[in-house]
């Protein structure tokens, strides 16, 4: 497989971390410290900038970069490159002063004050004016200095503003969807209901607690258009560097499932996507294997987004954060295994927030490699500086990527519909919590998996499972048709096809767009279930899976028309009515789940599938995860131990890039361990 190195400048993984010097300009002799320290920690980028406009820019057109090229000529010197960050995500108070129209208005329509982060409007002519002027001048400055590798823009993009500004604008976003017809964005959002109908769109405002919130078009709308507008502004960003420097790359970080920003639609323009990785590690109730399998589903959701290349873990943090509602250190060895476990989800950057702790404000207690006593000899440094050494021997590793031959189709549109909805039961739609459910049989397995939009492309895979895909957008379900039409292994559940892009339930049955002759089936009812209630699904003799197996949550009630019966209810009216159905399409099939089964259950669908598709899963001990990375000619197999005992896994013949040793057949990993055997093909 062809690579794709992120930094071929740098011909490393990168060990970096966000670095603030700023706030140590009065402390030479700490700023000296500071380098001499990332070299002894393999540290060999870092970040800087995100929140430096007020040091830029005092006073509105007074400049002062000098502070910055010492700092950036001094890191190069010695090895350590730049990602250099724009500073919008923070502004000044002058701006807000001179220009209030900057500052961020709620949805309850009042204005906020100066402070906090992300508290601006991104419409606003004059905050976008100021930032393309520092953005050009950055560009000036620093775009030809031989120690930049990356544009990073702004930081953790985020919110809304419902000000005037903005409401206009969405105005014109639907006049432009609706094609200046107000009677065509009438019927899409259903207005007769409640009386409700607008006779022109300048009648229309953003949803508002105490206003509009019961029109779900507007909702959903009003979602993407935030998406759209975001967008907007980071491209504008970008524009300036496209133009001056079009030769470095340029990022920006997303958050975790960040709920607010369709991320399938901003990554699009990035050539790099980043994230920062912050789980709940240490929590009594939940084991590490559990969390760090939550983890892996992030890391494979961004890298998702852009499969052809390596992603970047921006932000992650050495010991512990200071904003989760219990803060727990890291304990021993735990560092080591969730780093390494980026880099075997695809990054080729193992990042932290941040370097040095501040000595004030909201984040002196952050987690960061120099805590406040100023030692290099204390615990959290020795595991940064050993994580620098293993990260050092798998340098070849770098550009390497993850193919993957299934696919979970995962959409922020769909996750806005469901959470919208006024149906099912509030407390138990878990749209993310199902997908995640999925992701990790496929893990359990060691099956690789993407986690991709419904809009992308299904041409690359043999298994593709669509959980609750509750809206459906044009064009889709004719899609699932030709990729199972062509031998693909379909698989959908409970809630798929209710209703349109515009949330319009579609009418002749459930799943529709076509989907019932697909799956051969349609739904009649859909049965909610209380925590109490209990139901099951028992497999027919013949079928291919063995067993019974609990439902929970959801039932639906469906009437074949055509499809063939692999499993029934065993309970209530329903009894004895289809749970799980299989459809031939073509060379492929079309599985359908109508309730929530228990994992085991799905598992063991799950397998039978990926017997059909030729899929082999790897048989892993419990606590013991699996990732391969293919490079040119080679595979890079990853075995991550994150139990407390001693495990035993199957290698291919090879070598432990971490220790140089030769492994092959059985081969222990101990407590916490990590292996990372290379295979040539």
């Amino acid at each position: 497989m062809k690579t794709h190195p992120l930094f071929p400048k740098v011909n490393a993984l990168l060990h970096g971390c966000d670095y603030n010097p700023e706030q140590w300009l009065d402390r030479p002799d700490i700023l000296e410290e500071d380098i001499h320290l990332m070299k002894q920690a393999g540290v060999n980028t870092v970040t800087l900038g995100v929140f430096s406009w007020s040091m830029y820019e005092p006073t509105e057109g007074e400049y002062r970069f000098e502070w910055m090229h010492k700092i950036m000529d001094d890191l190069y010197k010695n090895g350590i490159y730049t990602i250099l960050a724009t500073p919008s995500g923070a502004r000044p108070a002058w701006l807000d002063e001179k220009y209030p129209e900057a500052m961020r208005t709620n949805l309850k329509r009042v204005k906020n004050l100066h402070g906090l982060r992300h508290n601006h409007c991104i419409t606003s002519p004059a905050y976008r004016r100021l930032v393309h002027e520092m953005d050009v001048k950055l560009a000036e400055e620093f775009g030809s200095h031989p120690g930049l590798i990356l544009w990073h823009i702004s930081n953790e993009f985020g919110g809304e503003c419902a000000c005037e500004l903005c409401a206009e604008k969405f105005r014109t976003y639907l006049r432009e969807k609706y094609h200046n017809n107000i009677e065509e964005l009438n019927q899409a959002w259903w207005t007769t209901f409640w009386s409700h109908r607008f006779n022109d769109f300048d009648q229309i405002e953003p949803p508002a607690s105490h206003g509009e919130k019961s029109i779900h078009g507007l909702n959903l709308d009003w979602k993407r258009f935030t998406t759209v507008n975001t967008r907007d502004f980071m491209e504008a960003e970008m524009a300036v560097f496209r133009e001056k420097t079009p030769d470095i790359p340029i990022t920006t970080n997303f958050m975790h499932l960040y709920a607010a920003l369709d991320y399938n639609q901003m990554a699009k323009p990035l050539d790099v996507i980043s994230w920062d990785s912050y789980p709940k590690y240490g929590d009594p109730d939940r084991s590490l294997y559990d969390i760090s399998v939550e983890n892996a589903f992030d890391h494979v959701t961004m890298r998702s987004f852009k499969k052809d290349r390596p992603i970047m873990m921006m932000e992650s943090v050495p010991s512990l954060v200071n904003w989760h509602e219990y803060n727990k250190p890291k304990r021993p060895g735990v560092h080591r295994i969730t780093a390494l476990q980026a880099i075997a989800c695809g990054s080729d950057t193992v990042q932290y927030f941040q370097w040095r702790k501040g000595r004030g404000s909201f984040e002196q207690y952050h987690g960061a490699v120099m805590d406040h006593l100023g030692r290099s000899d204390t615990r959290v440094f020795r595991d940064v500086e050993a994580l620098g050494a293993a990260l050092a021997a798998l340098k070849e590793v770098q550009g390497s990527l993850v193919k993957a031959q299934a696919a979970i189709l995962f959409d922020w549109d769909n996750r806005w519909a469901i959470d919208d909805a006024a149906a099912f039961s509030d407390k138990s739609k878990k749209y993310e919590q199902t997908c995640i459910d999925l992701f990790r049989l496929f893990v359990k397995n060691g099956v690789e998996v993407d986690l991709i939009s419904s809009e992308e492309s299904f041409a690359d895979y043999q298994v593709l499972v669509a959980p609750m895909l509750y809206l459906l957008k044009p064009g889709v379900a004719r899609r699932m048709k030709e990729f199972t039409e062509a031998g693909g292994q379909l698989l959908a559940t409970y809630i798929t096809g209710y209703v349109d892009e515009h949330t319009l339930c579609y009418l002749g049955g459930f799943p529709g767009d076509g989907l019932t002759e697909l799956f051969g089936l349609y739904t009649e009812e859909i049965d909610t279930l209380f925590p109490k209630d209990t139901n099951g699904a028992a497999f027919l003799e013949d079928a291919p899976v063995e067993g019974t197996y609990k439902v929970r949550d959801y039932c639906e009630i469906v009437k074949l028309q055509g499809a063939r019966t692999l499993a029934v209810y065993t309970d209530d009216f329903y009894k004895n009515t289809p749970v799980v159905t299989v459809n031939p399409c073509g060379k492929g099939k079309a599985y359908y789940v109508a309730a929530r089964m228990e994992a085991s259950g799905m598992e063991a669908v799950l397998r039978y599938l990926w017997q059909q598709a030729g899929i082999e899963p790897k048989s892993l001990p419990e606590g013991v995860e699996y990732h391969r990375r293919l490079g040119e000619g080679v595979a890079y197999d990853f075995y991550l131990n994150y139990t407390n005992e001693e495990k035993t896994v199957t290698t291919e013949q090879g070598v432990d890039l971490l220790t140089g040793s030769a492994v092959g057949g059985k081969t222990v990993l101990p407590p916490l361990g990590v292996i990372v055997c290379r295979v040539q093909l």
